[in-house]
């Protein structure tokens, strides 16, 4: 495993960089906030910290400019359905300090400012991370969170009208699958409270049966 790498930089672009270590050059993806702390290019002597991913079809090496970074970057990828290039698009958008504020206060707005990231997405990411921030107390001291988390509450209040929406659609004979695909999209229209949910399905499955 390749966790770090020391040498010169050759080119730093806002999500790769190119570092020589003795006559061997390495292409790294990289967060735009760890291009902007990279020196500039030519400098020699850089260290960047680095996580390698060996797929089927092939390697790909990470870099980052802190520990914290590296270590959520790990944590990001270990939620279902984030890859390395979402994590990175996470990690683009907020320094890992911010990111942990993101997750104390549940701010579905701010984590959908990440590229590729609906409210949808934005709020499992925010339950995900709620739990990955409360068992891991050596990630919670990298990037100095001491407030508690109270995300799992606040994201099941959130998610109450969209369970009553179901229960309500599936007592009308509706199968659970026509269920999740009538409410698919409602959080990214901003539908929100059980009747408004209701009112969307309905629309989106013809009124009724």
């Amino acid at each position: 495993m390749i966790v770090q790498l020391t040498g010169t930089l050759v080119e730093v672009l806002p999500s790769s960089a190119v570092i020589d270590c003795m006559g061997v050059g390495y292409e790294l993806g990289i967060s735009a906030i760890t291009a902007s702390q990279l020196p500039a290019a030519g400098t020699s002597g850089v260290t960047i910290l680095t996580r390698l991913i060996v797929r089927e079809d092939a390697q790909e090496l990470y870099g980052f400019a802190t520990r914290e970074e590296r270590a959520l970057f790990d944590r990001l990828r270990a939620i279902s359905g984030v890859g390395p290039k979402l994590a990175l698009a996470v990690l683009s958008t907020f320094t890992p300090a911010q990111l942990a504020t993101v997750v104390v206060t549940q701010d579905i707005n701010r984590m959908s400012q990440v590229p590729g990231v609906g409210r949808k997405k934005a709020s499992r990411l925010l339950v995900e991370l709620s739990d990955v921030f409360q068992k891991d107390m050596e990630l919670k001291m990298l990037v100095g969170l001491s407030e508690p988390i109270a995300a799992p509450a606040a994201a099941a209040a959130s998610e109450a009208p969209v369970s009553e929406a179901k229960a309500a659609l599936l007592s009308m004979g509706f199968t659970p699958a026509e269920v999740e695909l009538a409410l698919d999209g409602a959080a990214d229209a901003g539908v929100d409270g059980t009747k408004a949910l209701l009112s969307y399905a309905l629309k989106r499955l013809g009124g009724g049966r």
